[in-house]
């Protein structure tokens, strides 16, 4: 082999390397920022609403009400705290995981980074309490269907937020979206050529 060819190689992988790591430079930045932002807001609950009663933002449509959940999203309790934490720990590298197969699709990329990113801020909640912060309280018409009883929606925050809605997109987008095919589909060799009319 070439010389010159067995170091272009390395320098290939490198640009190619770079290259990847730019395409995750905005899903990373989503995460550091969600997460700072998610444990900001809960810091504050904590220091404001403990032992206060519900405090009315928009009268008793949008209010904050500091809970603790040991469960999970929507009001499930599928297990203990540690159940949740020790779920979380294995879901999310395997989502990170995803977010890096998915780099140069934003429109995967971006919510797998939300939902990372919300994740990562709930256990950050049960290793710290043992539980998750909870302090954001709205109003919804009232839903009664079949076992669901629900008149106020369950008290979240902002990492139940930013992992509720980016799943709502992927169900969305992936129903709904119109997905372009890879452009880089190699073509077959063995097709046959088109010739140019002989003008003689």
């Amino acid at each position: 082999m070439p010389a010159s060819a067995s170091i272009a190689s390395p320098r290939k992988r490198r640009r190619k390397l770079a290259a990847d790591l730019r395409k995750l430079l905005w899903p990373t930045i989503v995460v550091f920022v969600v997460v700072a932002l998610d444990q900001i807001t809960k810091l504050w609950a904590v220091s404001a609403l403990t032992g206060q009663p519900s405090q009315p933002v928009l009268g008793r449509f949008f209010m904050f009400t500091l809970i603790y959940n040991e469960g999970g999203a929507l009001g499930t309790s599928l297990g203990s705290s540690n159940f949740y934490l020790i779920v979380s720990l294995i879901v999310t590298p395997i989502l990170c995981y995803f977010v890096w197969l998915r780099r140069h699709e934003p429109y995967f990329a971006w919510p797998l980074a939300f939902i990372v990113a919300g994740a990562i801020g709930n256990i950050i909640d049960r290793i710290r309490f043992g539980q998750v912060v909870d302090f954001i309280d709205i109003d919804i018409p009232d839903i009664n269907f079949l076992w669901i009883n629900v008149d106020r929606w369950w008290t979240f925050n902002i990492a139940d937020a930013a992992i509720s809605c980016s799943m709502v997109f992927l169900i969305i987008y992936l129903t709904f979206g119109k997905h372009k095919a890879p452009a880089d589909v190699p073509t077959n060799s063995n097709a046959p050529q088109s010739q140019p009319a002989d003008t003689h």
